[in-house]
């Protein structure tokens, strides 16, 4: 399987009316962007998310919090308003309740559906697509808004966003940031009285949205939407920001391993003294400077993986489908990289190879590299072509493969 079928549209090319690169050089991190249907190809996002799918959440999905959030008049409303008891053999007590929403819903209430990433099946398939083409963690949240109503006053994200208008019409007015590229630690609600001030100004976009148009957001772009004449559904994916702090934040880790930056400070220092902490910030500085110029980017980029790697999965597999296939297996038989799926395959030593995956590591004979290389590295592979001495060892190998989720059938 790949990102994309042969002759699919690419996923980021549902959201942008401009070439993906430019889009990389004069919108991402920089600017709002908006783009309409009738542009983008007129197609609509209801075949991700459509009212009859948000009916179907609601009642018959058994949804549980934290999947859905209700918001009025700019409140997050207590889960224990709209939610009770699963049911006989349920023993839960915090399942979605349809009359409860319902009855919310038609005086005013807002409803967010989150994590639709994980929940549906058009939204799972499409967050990976488009997650893998930014190379990005994200996640996907639906709001629904009843006629003429506001779930959320003015605010700005700390990720990025992709609003996708699926139904009804709802008016944005987005105004410029009052903290430009804040990071996660720095929520609107610590500025809200700047971000309220800043939003009595005229906006720097005043535009109302309608079915099938898009519109990107860089973090910290303040913004408000309220529904027009009828309700209105959108979706809002969100982008997981990679920023440079993000880098300082890994090297400041990695400089605990440097002896002269664990020194401990003179004796009696009063901390509160500038001219006594002067030469000891000095001294620090030289050497947290002569420490990151031998700072290697491999150690770095090994820190990376394991902090945004565990963000994203794979695609979904069927667990006994799977071992089916895998006892069916033949030389004849196909298999493919599990889309989406994060590995290294590092050799160690003379007789092992070892595969570095999301929370665990896999060790193969170092006969077996070239095998589960090729079988990793993407396109329809059949078992009887890995580079193996006879078709026994290419069977227990793919078997392997298959029982370890990181092939699918091809």
């Amino acid at each position: 399987m790949t990102i994309d079928a042969p002759g699919a549209r690419p996923a980021l090319s549902r959201l942008i009316t401009v070439e993906p690169a430019k889009f990389g050089t004069s919108y991402w991190g920089r600017a709002p962007l908006v783009s309409r249907a009738a542009e983008l190809g007129g197609s609509g996002f209801t075949d991700l998310l459509s009212p009859d799918a948000v009916d179907e959440l609601l009642s018959r999905r058994g949804l549980r919090t934290p999947f859905l959030r209700v918001a009025q008049q700019g409140k997050v409303l207590p889960a224990a308003g709209f939610t009770g008891s699963g049911g006989a053999g349920a023993e839960i007590g915090d399942q979605v309740v349809d009359d409860k929403i319902l009855r919310l819903y038609a005086d005013g209430a807002t409803l967010v559906l989150q994590g639709l990433h994980r929940l549906w099946p058009p939204l799972i398939d499409y967050a990976r697509r488009l997650g893998e083409q930014l190379r990005r963690p994200l996640q996907v949240n639906a709001y629904l808004t009843p006629p003429g109503s506001r779930g959320f006053s003015t605010h700005y994200d700390t990720h990025d966003v992709f609003v996708l208008q699926v139904d009804g019409t709802k008016h944005w007015r987005i105004h410029e940031p009052v903290l430009p590229d804040p990071i996660e630690q720095q929520a609107w609600g610590g500025r809200a009285d700047e971000v309220a001030a800043t939003a009595e100004g005229e906006p720097a976009i005043d535009v109302t949205l309608a079915p099938g148009d898009a519109l990107y957001l860089p973090r910290g772009w303040l913004h408000s939407a309220e529904a027009q004449g009828s309700r209105s559904l959108h979706l809002t994916i969100g982008i997981r920001s990679l920023t440079r702090y993000a880098l300082v934040e890994e090297l400041l880790q990695m400089a605990a391993r440097e002896t002269r930056l664990r020194a401990t400070l003179p004796y009696a220092l009063d901390p509160g003294d500038p001219d006594a902490i002067e030469p000891e910030l000095t001294e620090t500085v030289e050497v947290l400077r002569d420490w990151l110029t031998s700072t290697d980017p491999a150690d770095v980029a090994a820190r990376l993986r394991d902090r945004v790697w565990p963000a994203s999965r794979p695609e979904p597999i069927a667990p006994l489908a799977q071992l089916d296939f895998a006892e069916r297996l033949t030389p004849d038989s196909e298999i493919v990289v599990r889309e989406g799926l994060r590995w290294r395959l590092v050799d160690e030593g003379a007789d092992d190879v070892v595969l570095c995956l999301v929370g665990r590591t896999l060790r193969f004979p170092a006969y077996c590299g070239p095998s589960v290389r090729i079988a990793l590295s993407g396109g329809s592979q059949r078992v009887g072509d890995l580079p193996l001495d006879d078709d026994g060892d290419r069977l227990v190998l793919a078997r392997r493969l298959l029982r370890e989720g990181l092939v699918v059938p091809g």
